[in-house]
């Protein structure tokens, strides 16, 4: 049996399509066959050199040669197709939680359809539909929050019966369903000919294929891609793309500068069975159980079922594997939990005649997203691999995004949630990536509802207030690998309960998070924030200014000790990076960004920053903790600690000074608390930080003093309409569209990064914009809560998405933040978004398919609601104030 499936999915597959493949390919550029290993020798340099010859090499080739790169070699260290893409399931599916994992598999799907009449290789693409079954209303509701997304981006979706997914597929059991999600338009293809094809298509297109290559080392100099080392010679090229699936950890550490590539290797397990008595129509959708933790799909009129067991077996830590992935040992202890899910769904197979269970490895990565771009410490050198079971449902997407990257410099969409540099190295780790793979394998079927948290690669970068906050009821939430509190549980409270609480409604935190905010709004809260990335830039001359001024959108040249907001903008003027600089003195800046900055920022600033040795730049993230002292009161604790004039008259807005916080000198307090409420934001040198902690504490017993966790900084920006980077901003993302142009130096004369396109905008309009909602006929304790991505309808059309929801405990309602387009309802065409156009249409928020009124406005709440009101004053006072 295994010989027999071996020989038909790989064997047979290959010989049937590859002579066409190899007459085309010699025609054009000849390649390496399976029987005469090395015919052609290797050029001695290229433009591009692209490691891996599976979905995704082959992918990123073709679409690197249909953008008109020619000059581009991919080397395959087996034959192609030999690897993971071999063994993969075949199911290509649009149902995604993620926007940008969605647009890729759709994308695919559409490229797979007609990449057969493109190249003349069987791809074995059959559109059958899937069916995601629910088994739980929980589950029920997740599906819905995915239909509804698929829906506005017009990919066929629907909600259907249990009796309804008995009609499409008749010998699945459905007593215990509630539900279910039909996509009719997802396919089926052999994931190897889909490859093949690709590398036919990008062959006849001039890129040159060699398999049984092996790069062994990729040559770096002055931080730059200058070529690759093979078993066959050298070749010298100015871009490398590493595409190695599982081999890519340790390729990408093969070279004189590591490139940190965090994924790691599982056994994957399916079943193959004999054709049923009555071979299963090839048009029978795929059924996707994850309740069950199995999918099951038509195989030659048998079935093909797999799925992710709750206790995955890592495999490889200890480094490089075979060459070509050979099947892998039969576990069948291992697999009888999903034996056992496939026999309750599918009962009839009680006496079906199982061919063989197939196991293969599958590269997962920490954050079950894959990973893509370029390295931030290697310039030309790019990575795609990590698809964490998906590979043929993304990999023409994936592809496509990766070739935009390397030709454009930048890809059509927001890919941030995909991009390697959302990871810094402390990812890397073997051990690490070994404990979260054992827990991100399971994941891939769980339900997935709003604030979960990985449990795995915990405590791993902490503040050093972490034991005493974790003492006082701290609960916690990990941000790029830095612990960062939640909320704080009073005593009393039922811990586990509070801790483990899963849904889509109305939390168990509320009225915690509700005190806290109230804290923040009458009396003062300390809030850790010591994640946030911190760098200083400084020069003995001018340099320093004259840098960051082109670099950054707004005027840098302020006074000493004056604090400054602005973009990090690209040149089509989208936000790159959000911060705050302070100007420390003549020639040295303290820059704040947003965790997830650190390795995104630092990368973009070494390539543009000038290489002069007067200027420096440090990353100080771990030399300063950070506390956040929020609320009316905190004048009044930082005036008694430090003996120094703290009033408006003494102490600004957006001002930074040096002072003393009880015994601790060189403490920076900023007046900035990034909500809107008054306060003070004081970085501490580390080795000060539990004095300073314990003397705000202290001194702030009279005026009510309390902790406070991210939650409810959530809340408190989100109700003053404060934009944040990575939730609401992206590179996409310009100052014009979301109100910020008195952040910009538009009119100073002076030039920066983004300039051009925003003064278009300017002239022009903007195409979208970015607005805040407020649900009116939404009832808190009953309804579905918006967490982010739900779609926005303006007199009945689709608008938009929300980026980023909370509940307001001020306006006692939930608010929403997102951008808004404007189309022609008849041609389609994307028009300017004006003032006009918000104001007047009628708003709905979808909710996993419940609509739900909203009024929209382009600025936040005066003064007036700082203080709660009943909501018939709101109605009255508030929503005619436009």
């Amino acid at each position: 049996a295994v010989g027999m499936f071996l020989r038909l999915l790989s064997d047979v597959r290959w010989r049937a399509a590859n002579p066409k493949w190899r007459r085309t390919t010699c025609s054009q550029r000849s390649t390496s066959s399976t029987a005469e290993p090395h015919p052609v020798s290797l050029p001695a340099q290229a433009q591009v050199v692209i490691c891996g010859g599976g979905i995704m090499g082959t992918s990123v080739a073709y679409h690197l040669s249909k953008m008109g790169w020619k000059d581009i070699v991919l080397l395959e260290q087996g034959r192609l197709a030999a690897g993971t893409t071999r063994f993969c399931a075949g199911i290509v599916s649009t149902a995604r939680h993620a926007a940008i994992e969605l647009k890729m598999a759709d994308y695919s799907n559409k490229l797979y359809q007609q990449l057969e009449q493109e190249t003349g290789v069987k791809t074995g693409y059959v559109k059958t539909g899937s069916v995601s079954l629910a088994q739980t209303q929980d589950r029920l509701i997740s599906l819905k929050r995915i239909a509804a997304s698929l829906n506005v981006m017009e990919i066929p979706c629907e909600i259907i019966t249990p009796k309804q997914v008995a009609r499409l597929h008749p010998l699945i059991n459905i007593h215990d369903l509630v539900g279910a999600m039909y996509v009719p338009e997802d396919a089926l293809v052999s994931s190897a000919n889909v490859s093949l094809a690709l590398a036919t298509a990008a062959s006849r297109n001039g890129v040159q294929i060699h398999e049984r290559t092996s790069v062994s080392h990729v040559s770096i100099q002055k931080g730059r891609v200058t070529g690759v080392e093979t078993d066959r010679g050298q070749i010298q090229c100015q871009y490398f793309v590493n595409c190695a699936g599982q081999w890519a950890y340790e390729l990408g550490h093969s070279g004189e500068e590591a490139v940190n590539i965090p994924l790691h290797a599982c056994e994957h397990f399916y079943l193959l069975t004999h054709p049923l008595k009555e071979p299963l129509a090839s048009t029978l959708p795929t059924i996707v159980d994850p309740d069950g933790r199995i999918y099951i799909r038509n195989w030659q009129g048998g079935i093909l079922s797999g799925g992710f067991e709750k206790n995955p077996k890592p495999l490889f830590t200890e480094g490089r594997n075979q060459l070509e992935i050979q099947n892998l040992q039969e576990d069948w202890d291992h697999f009888e939990p999903l034996l056992s899910a496939l026999l309750r769904r599918m009962p009839d197979l009680e006496a079906l005649q199982i061919m063989q269970l197939v196991n293969c490895p599958e590269s997962f990565t920490p954050d079950m997203r894959c990973v893509m771009g370029e390295s931030p410490t290697v310039r030309g050198y790019f990575v795609l691999a990590g698809m964490n079971s998906a590979g043929i449902s993304y990999g023409g997407g994936a592809g496509k995004y990766l070739a935009e990257w390397m030709v454009n410099g930048y890809p059509s969409e927001n890919v941030w949630p995909l991009d390697l540099k959302r990871f810094g190295s402390l990812q890397s780790s073997r051990t690490f990536l070994r404990h979260r793979v054992m827990e991100v394998m399971p994941l891939m079927c769980d339900l997935k509802v709003p604030r979960w948290d990985f449990q795995t690669g915990r405590q791993l970068r902490t503040s050093p207030l972490y034991d005493r906050l974790d003492a006082q009821g701290a609960r916690w939430m990990e941000k790029h690998g830095f612990e960062r509190v939640k909320y704080f549980v009073p005593p009393g409270n039922d811990l586990l309960d509070l801790g483990q609480s899963k849904t889509f409604y109305k939390p168990d935190w509320f009225d915690i998070v509700g005190s806290e905010v109230k804290c923040c709004k009458e009396a003062v809260c300390v809030i850790d924030m010591s994640s946030f990335t911190k760098f200083e830039i400084s020069s003995t001359g001018d340099q320093a200014l004259e840098s960051l001024q082109y670099l950054f959108s707004n005027d840098l040249d302020v006074p000493v000790g004056h604090v400054v907001h602005t973009g990090m903008l690209n040149e089509t003027g989208g936000y790159e990076n959000d911060c705050s600089i302070a100007r420390l003195s003549k020639r040295s800046f303290f820059m704040i960004s947003p965790t997830d900055q650190q390795v995104h920022c630092w990368a973009w600033l070494k390539n543009r920053l000038p290489d002069d040795s007067n200027i420096t730049m440090e990353d100080v993230t771990w030399k300063y903790t950070a506390l956040n002292l929020i609320g009316p009161r905190a004048v009044d604790v930082l005036s008694e600690l430090s003996y120094a004039p703290i009033t408006p008259e003494h102490f600004p807005s957006l001002f930074c000074k040096e002072m003393s916080v009880g015994y601790a000198n060189g403490i920076r307090v900023m007046s900035i608390t990034h909500t809107g409420e008054p306060g003070f934001m004081l970085y501490i040198p580390i080795e000060y930080a539990l004095h300073v902690y314990n003397e705000v504490m202290n001194m702030g017993q009279k005026y009510g003093i309390r902790n406070a966790g991210y939650y409810a900084l959530r809340s408190l920006r989100i109700e003053k309409f404060f934009a944040f980077w990575g939730q609401d901003l992206d590179a996409f993302t310009t100052p014009m569209e979301c109100g910020r142009e008195f952040q910009v130096k538009l009119e100073k004369g002076m030039q920066f990064v983004g300039q051009e396109a925003l003064l278009e905008q300017k002239q022009n309009g903007v195409y979208k914009r970015f607005t805040m909602f407020i649900l009116e006929d939404h009832d808190t304790d009953t309804d579905l809560w918006p967490w982010w991505g739900e779609p926005i309808f303006r007199n009945g059309r689709y608008v938009g998405k929300t980026t980023s929801s909370a509940y307001s405990y001020t306006l006692e309602r939930h608010v929403c933040l997102g951008f808004v387009q404007h189309f022609d309802e008849k041609t389609g065409e994307e028009l300017v978004v004006t003032t006009d156009f918000i104001n007047q249409g009628d708003y709905e928020i979808d909710i996993a398919g419940q609509r739900f009124q909203a009024k929209a406005k382009l600025y936040p709440f005066s003064s007036l609601f700082t203080h709660r009101r009943r909501k018939d004053e709101l109605e009255l006072s508030g929503y005619q104030r436009e």
